[in-house]
């Protein structure tokens, strides 16, 4: 499935906001495990596909989406091999009201065609972000300041 909402919940954890209906939602409680790849500018249309489309009604719809699994190796979880960066996760928590996830990071896998010097390079990734307001996707792309030290020159 896509997700939309999601963010880093500490420096090893994700928090995500997800549909109570969604088939996936049923497997990760099943299974405790989930893996996340961040939508990219090359699989955006998969990506899309994949949010537009329930595994409740189309039960193949990650091989009508053209996409490749396989079973992660950390986690009981599949992996797309077309997304070039997968965040391997335990599941810690999940609330039933409020479909919030907290999940445990065990693994980053990563494509060497995205990395620098051992990092992820977030030019090469060339990840989306979804803009609720006007519903297009949007690069993120570009840095525009050093975290934790930026801020320090307003401390004068």
């Amino acid at each position: 499935m896509t997700a939309a909402w999601g963010m880093m919940g500490d420096y090893d954890k994700v928090l995500l906001c997800l549909a109570l209906e969604h088939k996936t939602v049923a497997n990760l409680k099943r299974s405790g495990a989930l893996t996340i790849a961040p939508a990219t500018k090359k699989t955006m249309k998969e990506a899309d596909y994949l949010g537009l489309v329930s595994g409740n009604g189309v039960p193949d719809k990650v091989e009508k989406a053209g996409l490749h699994v396989r079973k992660s190796g950390r986690v009981n979880a599949p992996i797309f091999e077309e997304f070039p960066l997968t965040l391997e996760c335990k599941v810690i928590s999940f609330d039933e009201e409020s479909g919030y996830l907290l999940a445990d990071i065990e693994n980053v896998i990563a494509d060497e065609a995205i990395l620098r010097d051992g990092h992820v390079d977030t030019d090469k990734l060339e990840a989306i972000a979804y803009d609720p307001d006007s519903h297009d996707y949007l690069l993120v792309k570009g840095k525009v300041g050093k975290a934790f030290q930026d801020g320090l020159t307003l401390k004068k």
